[in-house]
């Protein structure tokens, strides 16, 4: 079988977020599993100078891009035995930034109508081109319009992964002929709501819809999570299934990370303290290895739950003898809240603003628990490195939280859960949380039964190989 995977980033090349993640493991996963699956991606400027330099010249074409053609090199590079083709034109993608700029819409229509140009000419046919988000939605639209009875292109089946459902790719009516190049009998499929939509267009076209999380298939049926596509989909539902993320874990091995102060594991955790007393002493706080760390590492926006933990944290810091630890960045409100609770409990609290990798490691492994309190949550990949490195979640049963962290309050779960978005149910978890870090026979229990829980890619990968199986034997 063989895999065509279309994504606007994808690690070690670019990235802004867990698409990339995805995009650098899943293929992985895949060829592991004898899936022939190869990557196409912008080359983008931001692409680091000494990866550019692996890359290999393969060829050019011209693209049709609506009423114009654009020149299309394709350059192949290798990345954990991945093949991967970065598409070169430096008018749309030698510039600063992955998104963000005026003509994104045609940027990547131009990216996606490429994908499915520069197939015969790298002699790839693969049996399913699998899409990701709004960026590269165009690619079914373009297949079943201009390729799906052209005798090469044939039977090619298409898949198309929602990450995030608030990211549609929205524009004015204007661009679909002019910037797009769809035909004006075809505008239906774009069109949604008085505008151009791509990622509306994609549900549409595409063979079968994924999204990141089981739940999060069901949650984006309903208006509160769907940001208007619920009618959509729901008409699709038939289409649509959710598989969970996972995370790479090699990389995020508590065993092996040169990043932490000491490395430990579920079989001989005694060395995880360490990495408490290692950060406590670089962040300045009281060196006390048997007080609770709380550590959250996230976006400081509110749909992360940043508001129930302002709601809540001076009533948690004055009752409780804890520690809290946060890293990220966001808006200025949660910024400035989190600076002050840092002047108000000096030693006890402390505020990380950025994103600083090697440090979010140490916070993993530092932390006894770990808080995720969000509003909604896709998939969520920090409560997944969470278990791995031993900091028991505590999370809101939304999303992939909810497929992925099940209540120890049972004998059987990983973490600690609450339903209701609501500071006083968070605030209550917290304490459960702290209850059963106090009964330290208990928590060892629950610290190895979380630490060997299972989410490396292999999972997801053969699910997604089922789906695809799926698709090709219904041709």
């Amino acid at each position: 079988m063989k895999v065509l995977y279309c994504t606007s980033e994808a690690r070690p090349f670019a990235a802004t977020g867990g698409l990339a993640d995805v995009a650098g493991s899943l293929p992985q996963a895949l060829r592991l599993r004898l899936i022939g699956c190869r990557v196409v991606m912008p080359l983008y400027e931001d692409i680091p100078q000494n990866l550019r330099e692996s890359m290999k010249f393969i060829t050019s074409l011209s693209v049709p891009v609506a009423w114009r053609r654009q020149y299309c090199g394709v350059f192949e590079a290798r990345a954990g035995g991945v093949i991967y083709y970065l598409i070169d034109n430096q008018y749309y993608f030698k510039r600063s930034g992955l998104y963000g700029h005026y003509d994104d819409a045609e940027r990547f229509a131009f990216l996606s109508r490429a994908a499915l140009e520069m197939l015969p000419y790298i002699d790839f046919k693969p049996d399913v081109i699998h899409c990701n988000d709004w960026q590269t939605a165009l690619v079914p639209i373009y297949y079943s319009i201009f390729y799906a009875n052209n005798d090469w292109y044939k039977g090619i089946k298409t898949v198309l992964t929602i990450h995030n459902i608030q990211y549609q790719g929205k524009y004015g009516n204007e661009l679909v002929e002019d910037v797009l190049g769809i035909p004006q009998s075809e505008t239906p499929v774009l069109e949604y709501d008085h505008c151009v939509n791509l990622l509306k267009g994609g549900i549409e076209a595409a063979n079968r819809v994924t999204t990141v999380s089981p739940t999060y298939a069901q949650e984006i049926l309903d208006p509160w999570f769907s940001h208007g596509l619920d009618g959509i989909l729901t008409e699709r539902q038939w289409k649509l299934s959710g598989i969970l993320n996972g995370i790479d874990t090699v990389s995020y091995d508590p065993a092996t990370d040169a990043e932490l102060y000491a490395n430990y594991s579920a079989e001989v955790p005694e060395e995880k303290v360490k990495n408490k007393l290692g950060l406590q002493e670089r962040l300045n706080m009281n060196r006390d290895p048997d007080v609770p760390l709380i550590g959250m590492v996230t976006r400081m926006v509110s749909h992360k739950g940043l508001d129930l933990v302002k709601e809540t944290l001076e009533q948690l810091m004055s009752e409780t003898d804890v520690q809290f630890v946060i890293l990220g960045s966001g808006d200025w409100e949660y910024e400035t809240f989190f600076r002050e609770m840092q002047e108000k409990y000096p030693g006890r609290l402390n505020a990380c603003f950025g994103f600083i990798p090697e440090l979010s490691r140490k916070i993993y492994a530092a932390s006894d628990l770990f808080l995720m309190p969000s509003k909604s949550e896709p998939c969520g990949l920090s409560q997944m490195i969470a278990l791995r490195y031993g900091a028991v979640p505590i999370v809101r049963e939304t999303g992939g939280l909810k497929d992925s962290i099940h209540d120890s309050g049972d004998g059987e779960g990983n973490g600690f859960t609450f339903q209701t978005y609501n500071s006083s149910d968070m605030l209550h978890t917290i304490h459960r949380a702290l209850e059963g870090y106090r009964n330290p026979e208990g928590w060892h229990i629950l610290l190895e039964r979380a630490m060997k829980c299972d989410f490396s890619w292999g999972r997801s990968a053969n699910e997604y190989i089922r789906l695809y199986r799926e698709l090709i034997k219904s041709e």
